[in-house]
């Protein structure tokens, strides 16, 4: 049986204790990105390590060891394990392919590729996502923060129309 979504509100709150705590314990704030890449690093590295070290970008990466020691890492598996958990208490962990009643599975699933990849990319241009840029960025009061942020909801908002009948 489903559990209701959380009250939005509450939710915030609890984000927003989380970031709280994310800078009084280590000093910075919340992202995704880093451990993404680093993970891709790894991968890489497992199949062509000579390329990879020699890379000024990626070899940075093994300098100090693994690059999977490090704590955007840990964050990102905790929070894909807190995410799996809190589906699961709520009764709603299925495997399934959301999607509109015009779109196929196959144009939502290349839809979301190209998307993500998008997103990724633009993160590494950005040296962060928009988790890091957003909720971090924003919580320091930075000026960029509120213009990015503000810049993903009008385009959100000038690309909805676009897609909206897909869904």
């Amino acid at each position: 049986m489903q559990r209701p979504y959380w009250n939005p509100y509450l939710a915030g709150v609890g984000l927003g204790l989380t970031l709280l705590f994310s800078y009084a314990v280590l000093g910075t704030g919340l992202g995704a990105s880093g451990g993404i890449t680093r993970l891709a690093a790894s991968a890489a590295h497992a199949v062509a390590p000579a390329a990879v070290e020699q890379s000024p970008w990626l070899g940075s990466y093994f300098a100090d060891g693994s690059p999977l020691a490090y704590y955007l890492v840990t964050m990102l598996a905790g929070t894909l394990l807190g995410g799996l958990l809190s589906a699961a208490a709520a009764g709603r962990v299925r495997v399934t392919i959301e999607r509109g009643p015009t779109a196929g599975a196959g144009l939502r699933l290349g839809l979301a590729l190209v998307g993500g990849g998008l997103a990724g990319l633009g993160a590494r241009f950005a040296s962060g996502c928009t988790s890091g840029q957003a909720l971090s960025g924003g919580a320091m009061l930075q000026t960029g923060s509120f213009v990015f942020t503000g810049a993903c909801f009008a385009a959100a908002f000038a690309v909805a129309p676009l897609v909206k009948k897909e869904w």
